[in-house]
C-alpha cells in the first residue's frame, strides 16, 4: 500500500503538505494564506517550470530562456508588477529537496486519429501508473483524472475493480495530471485550455475525500486553474456520508452517482460495495446535492422560495447532480428495468446518463445491448420526468474510452499497474481498433452535429470521450 506521507520529494501542488513542511522547518509567514496564494498564482502563470528555475525567476535572475506560460484565462492576464514573496519562503524552496513541481511524468501519450482524444499513462514517483484522458469538444477540453491507484469498490464490469486498492493520490498528484494535460495541449496548433474536469479515472474519489476536496478547490481557484464550479464533476459509486460532506463543503461542484442498477438486489450483484447502502439513500443524497443551492445564491427571484416544481426545474438545469448507468446486456438493461429506474427517480427531474458498456478484461463475459434497445430504454426512463441521455465516446482507435491501453500494457510488462477508467465506455459503434501513438494531436474539424435533443425531455449526447455531461447546457 503506497503512502503519501512517506513519499519524497512531495508535489509542490500539495498545498497542505507545503504548509505542514513550512511549519515544521520554522518558516514563518506574516500572511501565509496570501503569500501562498500569490506563490501558486505565479507558478501557474509561469507554466509549472522546474522549481529551481521558478525560484530564480521569482528572485529576478536569468534562467537561460523565457518560461512558457500556461494557456489559461489567468496566464494571459498581464500583471502590473511581479508581487514580492517573503525571503524566508524563497530561501526554503531554493534549498529544500522535499518538493518538486512535478513528481510524476507522462510515460505514454496516445492521440486518436481524428485528434479528439489523448490518453495519458502517468507514472507516479513510486512506479505506480494512473490514467488521464484529454477530450476535445468544439473549442473546449475536458480532462478525466484519477484519484487512486486501483479501487476498493470491486465493480464486476470494471477492470480497475479487479486490481484492489493500492493507495490514494495526494492533491498534488491529482493536479499534476492537469499540468501534464495542459502541456500536451500547448504542443497543439489550437490555443485551447482545460475547461472541464471529471473525476472518473481510477479509484473512488470519495474514498480519498480530503485530497479530492483540496484538488477541487485549487481547480476552481480564480488565481490558478480558474474553472467554473459547475465544470468540475466528482463521480462516486455511492459513499453516502462523503456525498453529504461534499454537499456541505463544496455544493457548487457537480456530483455524479454511478448507479448501474434499478434495484438493491441487482446492484449488489455488479457493485459489491452496494451491500448495506440502500438505493433510496443514494438517490436522496444525489437529490440533496442538486437542491443544495436552490433558494440561496442561485435563486433567480431573490425574494423567498420558489414553488417546488419550479425549484426542481431550476436545479435540474444547473446539472449539479446526475446519475450514471452502464448498459449491460442482462437484467439491469431490460425494459422492465427501465421502468424501475424511472420510478426510482420519479418526480426529482434528475439527469440520467446511459453509458454503453465497452468490453474489458474482467472475469465475466459482458456485452452492450443494441443501440435500438438503448433508445427504447432511454425513452421509457424519460417518461418518468428525468432527463435521460445516451453517452457516446470517441478515441476507440487508441482504446481511449475505458482504459484498454492499460490492460494492453499490463500484458506487455508486469511493472505497469494501471487499469480501467470506470465510467468512460466506448460507443456501440466501434471504430477501427488500430493504435496510434503521437505527441501532437491533429487539428479537429468542428462538428455541428455532435449533440441533439428532442422535445420530450430525452437526449442523445454524442461525447468525445469519458465523462462528457454536456456541461455547456446552461453555463458558458
Amino acid at each position: 500500500m503506497r503512502s503519501n506521507d512517506r513519499s519524497s520529494p512531495k508535489p509542490i501542488l500539495d498545498r497542505p503538505a507545503l504548509e505542514k513542511a513550512l511549519k515544521a522547518n520554522g518558516v514563518v509567514l506574516k500572511n501565509p494564506d496570501r503569500h501562498l496564494d500569490v506563490f501558486y498564482q505565479q507558478l501557474h502563470r509561469s507554466g509549472y517550470p522546474p522549481l529551481p528555475e521558478f525560484i530564480a525567476e521569482l528572485r529576478g535572475k536569468k534562467t537561460g530562456g523565457p518560461l512558457t506560460p500556461m494557456s489559461s484565462s489567468i496566464s494571459r492576464r498581464q500583471g502590473k508588477r511581479r508581487p514580492q514573496l517573503p525571503k524566508a519562503l524563497l530561501d526554503y524552496l531554493e534549498h529544500t529537496d522535499d518538493f518538486e513541481v512535478c513528481t510524476s511524468n507522462v510515460q505514454l501519450a496516445q492521440t486518436s486519429s481524428n485528434g479528439s482524444t489523448t490518453k495519458l499513462a502517468v507514472e507516479l514517483q513510486d512506479g505506480h501508473v494512473v490514467e488521464s484522458v484529454l477530450m476535445r469538444h468544439d473549442g473546449r477540453v475536458t480532462i478525466c483524472v484519477s484519484s487512486q491507484v486501483g479501487c476498493a469498490m470491486g465493480c464486476t464490469f470494471c477492470a480497475t475493480g479487479t486490481m484492489g486498492i493500492k493507495g490514494s493520490l495526494s492533491s498534488g498528484e491529482i493536479l499534476e495530471q492537469l499540468v501534464h494535460g495542459s502541456k500536451i495541449l500547448a504542443q497543439g496548433s489550437n490555443d485551447t485550455s482545460i475547461r472541464n474536469v471529471v473525476f472518473m479515472g481510477m479509484g473512488e474519489p470519495l474514498n480519498n475525500y480530503q485530497n479530492v476536496l483540496a484538488a477541487c478547490r485549487s481547480m476552481i481557484d480564480r488565481r490558478t486553474w480558474n474553472l467554473a464550479h459547475n465544470r468540475v464533476t466528482v463521480s462516486t459509486v455511492g459513499v453516502v456520508p462523503r456525498m453529504r460532506d461534499l454537499t456541505r463543503d463544496l455544493p457548487q461542484v457537480n456530483l455524479a452517482l454511478s448507479l448501474h442498477a434499478p434495484t438493491q438486489e441487482m446492484r449488489e450483484r455488479i457493485v459489491p460495495s452496494a451491500r448495506g447502502t440502500p438505493l433510496a439513500s443514494l438517490v436522496e443524497a444525489v437529490d440533496a446535492h442538486m437542491m443544495a443551492l436552490v433558494n440561496t445564491q442561485d435563486n433567480p427571484q431573490g425574494n423567498g422560495p420558489l414553488d417546488q416544481e419550479k425549484e426542481r426545474q431550476f436545479a435540474s438545469k444547473k446539472r449539479r447532480a446526475m446519475i450514471e448507468y452502464v448498459m449491460l446486456t442482462g437484467p439491469t438493461s431490460t425494459l422492465e428495468a427501465a421502468h424501475q429506474l424511472g420510478k426510482l427517480c420519479e418526480g426529482r427531474q434528475l439527469v440520467i446518463n446511459l453509458i454503453p458498456y465497452n468490453k474489458t478484461d474482467v472475469k465475466d463475459k459482458l456485452s452492450c445491448p443494441s443501440e435500438e434497445h438503448m433508445m427504447k430504454f432511454r425513452s421509457i426512463v424519460s417518461q418518468y420526468g428525468s432527463f435521460c441521455s445516451i453517452r457516446r465516446t470517441m478515441g476507440s482507435d487508441i482504446s481511449g474510452a475505458c482504459g484498454q491501453l492499460v490492460v494492453e500494457q499490463q500484458k506487455a510488462t508486469q511493472n505497469m499497474k494501471v487499469a480501467d477508467i470506470e465510467d468512460g465506455f466506448d460507443s456501440a459503434r466501434t471504430s477501427r481498433k488500430e493504435n496510434v501513438s503521437v505527441k501532437r494531436p491533429a487539428k479537429r474539424k468542428t462538428q455541428n452535429s455532435d449533440r441533439h435533443r428532442d422535445k420530450n425531455n430525452e437526449g442523445v449526447v454524442f461525447s468525445m470521450g469519458n465523462g462528457d455531461f454536456d456541461t455547456n447546457r446552461d453555463a458558458s
